[in-house]
């Protein structure tokens, strides 16, 4: 990416459409507002211009407005031309701008990293943007907009202003321990608040509810051959996801859908029916079922007796997974729950409401409420892995030189460094804003 040139793209979405977006960022807006539309708006008031090419042909009326940097979402000059979302409207507009000597179309996220880059905001604020555009779940888009709010950058900016303080001190007894206005033991104070620190981030790491708001609640359905367990998946999915046949071990290898359940990702994997068998075809699928089990927040083990026949092999074999028994296939019961099972039934619909509730709540459970106290992101949590590592050598080291104890605090703070992106390498920053749309 090339800082210097004036970048442009669409950044509204798909043609056609009623209103196309057109931003252009970079020194030369002002010289393109001229030289396209004959006039610089006032700054942040939309006013009604003919844009034209080059040669003076005449190609759409719309709004253009202008934004003077630095008071921009980049930093920099900024202008947006909202016109007709015509595709051949469109197209020449972006032609014509194309033919302007220093202007380039822009590279995907490269508005937002030259807002990061300008400072207009740090990088979790980036992210939580990232996340805003492709939120698909109502928990999905709180989250993004409690990082995009900056909420999270404040906590992180908590936790560096804390350890910058302790550092702050343990070099004052390092460089300044003969002189006579420097406290004795200053390190005795440092330490009590460098283990609350650790504490609160401990805490932080705890909190798995940014990875299932953003990767989904796994509920893996479980249970023998015609258990009904495709059944319920393509009526979970109100459509047929799964082949649903009489015949034993249909489903060989696993399936997914994923759902909105009230504003929270669920992700459903059907899972090959669980038996002794000598098909190596269908014992690869049990194989894939049992890992799916493993790694799933919740297990629905379904049989058509409701008996726990299977409760030691789940609870045993599966011990991470939170299970729920349910009898299937009860056409002529009405909805039943028990200590040991929940009926449903899905050609009446019968128990599918308290089924999903039942979903739901296991769901709220395992994001402790979802009040997004400190929601680390992974590669949030990778910094705060390494960070709380070295605060923990700095703590459990009190033989060891005061100068080397200095350095994982030290360490540790470089680590809070990239959380916000003080201190992140380029090949990162590239990773990350490539996920952007082009045109933010």
């Amino acid at each position: 990416m090339a800082s210097s040139d004036t970048i442009f793209a669409l950044s509204s979405g798909g043609l056609p459409a009623g209103v196309a977006v057109i931003r252009m960022s970079g020194a030369a807006t002002e010289h393109v507002l001229r030289l396209l539309c004959r006039v610089v708006p006032p700054e942040r008031l939309a006013r009604l211009v003919t844009v034209c090419a080059a040669d003076g042909e005449e190609l759409d009326r719309g709004l253009a407005l202008f934004f003077k940097g630095p008071r921009s979402f980049t930093g920099e000059d900024c202008a947006e031309l909202q016109v007709h979302g015509g595709r051949a409207i469109v197209a020449a507009i972006l032609e014509a701008l194309a033919a302007i000597p220093g202007l380039r179309p822009a590279e995907a996220g490269e508005f937002a990293r030259r807002a990061f880059e300008n400072g207009k905001m740090d990088l979790v604020e980036a992210e939580g943007l990232a996340e805003l555009l492709q939120a698909e779940t109502a928990n999905q888009r709180r989250l993004a907009k409690y990082l995009a709010d900056g909420y999270l950058s404040k906590r992180y900016d908590g936790w560096m202003a804390r350890l910058s303080q302790a550092r702050a001190l343990i070099e004052a007894e390092l460089d300044f321990a003969d002189e006579g206005d420097i406290p004795g033991s200053v390190s005795d104070q440092v330490w009590r608040d460098v283990r609350l620190l650790v504490s609160e981030m401990e805490a932080a790491l705890s909190d798995h509810s940014a990875e299932i708001i953003q990767e989904g609640f796994r509920v893996a359905i479980a249970g023998p051959p015609n258990a009904g367990k495709s059944s319920l998946l393509n009526y979970l999915a109100r459509r047929d996801v799964a082949i649903v046949t009489d015949i034993a071990g249909t489903t060989r290898d696993v399936l997914s859908v994923d759902l909105d359940l009230n504003g929270t990702k669920i992700v459903l994997y059907d899972t090959a029916g669980l038996r002794e068998t000598d098909d190596p075809v269908e014992r690869i699928g049990i194989e894939r079922a049992h890992a799916t089990i493993r790694a799933a927040d919740l297990v629905l083990y379904l049989s058509e007796t409701g008996e726990r026949a299977a409760q030691n092999e789940i609870e045993t074999a599966e011990a991470k997974s939170d299970i729920i028994f349910v009898r299937s296939k009860a056409e002529r019961d009405s909805a039943s729950t028990s200590d040991s099972f929940l009926s449903i039934s899905v050609l009446t619909g019968n128990g599918i409401d308290s089924l999903l509730k039942q979903i739901e709540a296991r769901a709220a459970r395992a994001m402790g409420g979802g009040d997004f106290a400190t929601p680390l992101l992974i590669r949030h949590r990778n910094h705060v892995v390494s960070a709380c590592a070295a605060l923990i050598e700095a703590i459990e080291g009190p033989g060891t030189p005061l100068e080397l104890r200095a350095e994982f605090l030290r360490s540790a703070a470089d680590e809070l460094a990239h959380l916000t992106g003080r201190v992140t390498p380029d090949a990162l920053l590239g990773l990350i804003f490539s996920q952007f749309c082009v045109g933010k």
